[in-house]
């Protein structure tokens, strides 16, 4: 059996299929009831309480381990899930942790992410770390105006980064999760070119087949847009990355080909997959 956290996600989800359609038994763990591929059983789970998620790891011989906002919430001990895990007989963890542990390693956000790293290679358990950088998904910020206005708004058009489809992430993942060759892997994840906020609108008027303007935000304006729907200091952190990349996050990573044989995929075949989030 094998656990997959944040399992109705951009990462979880195609996942929590690979590893099905590999005939592995699964189960999907989310905060809220979701459908999930045949055969795999779901169960709902706050990970900010480790001790509720004990149904799911009884058994379970793996466990992919998404926290996200878990990782900051009042109260929240994540290194706890991996005692959890580990108390109930889980072999291997594979931790999506981030570039930014090695790129800006003094936020608070990412020193409490080295401490779970820390954490997870002290466990006496198999693991792999997966740092990646910026995702493609993120382009569906956009969709909404795009779908109404035909716009893309995002601050520093022409500042770019190798962005990673999450799909590869997943694939990685159950690389990691399936075969033993990963085991105290550390591999970085990004897309396989540099690219910019514009080239992004670019692609997505490609794959949409008509015209999509381009409007740059100042950072203020862009910051208030994001504190809508992150902490203050995740966007600050995010805008800090995106207006201004230190080579270390320009880097092209060579660890997607190293797990997968392949490169990583494009934006532009992200943009053509998910065309229909912009119509």
């Amino acid at each position: 059996m094998i656990v997959v956290t944040g399992a109705t996600g951009n990462i979880g989800r195609p996942l929590t299929q690979a590893l099905a359609d590999a005939g592995r038994q699964v189960t999907a763990v989310s905060r809220h009831e979701a459908a999930v591929p045949d055969g795999v059983r779901h169960l709902t789970a706050d990970l900010n309480e480790p001790a509720g998620l004990k149904p799911a790891l009884d058994g379970a011989k793996a466990l992919f381990l998404l926290l996200s906002g878990d990782l900051h919430a009042t109260g929240a001990n994540p290194a706890d899930i991996i005692r959890q895990a580990a108390d109930s007989g889980v072999r291997r963890v594979v931790l999506l942790s981030t570039l930014g542990v090695v790129t800006r390693p003094f936020g608070h956000t990412r020193i409490a992410m080295r401490a779970l790293e820390d954490t997870l290679r002290e466990s006496g358990l198999e693991w792999a770390v997966l740092r990646p950088g910026g995702f493609a998904s993120n382009a569906l910020w956009w969709a909404e105006s795009v779908r109404a206005h035909q716009v893309v708004a995002a601050p520093f058009g022409d500042i770019g980064v190798p962005i990673i489809d999450p799909a590869d992430i997943a694939e990685v993942a159950a690389a990691c999760l399936l075969e033993d060759q990963h085991a105290g892997g550390i591999y970085e994840l990004t897309g396989p070119e540099v690219i910019t906020p514009r080239q992004q609108a670019a692609a997505i008027a490609t794959a949409l087949g008509s015209p999509v303007a381009f409007q740059e935000l100042t950072r203020e304006e862009a910051a208030t847009a994001m504190t809508r729907s992150m902490p203050a200091e995740l966007a600050n952190d995010t805008l800090d990355i995106l207006g201004s990349p230190n080579a270390a996050e320009l880097r092209v990573s060579p660890d997607v080909r190293k797990v997968l044989g392949r490169a990583p995929r494009s934006f532009a075949d992200w943009a053509a997959r998910h065309v229909a989030a912009f119509r």
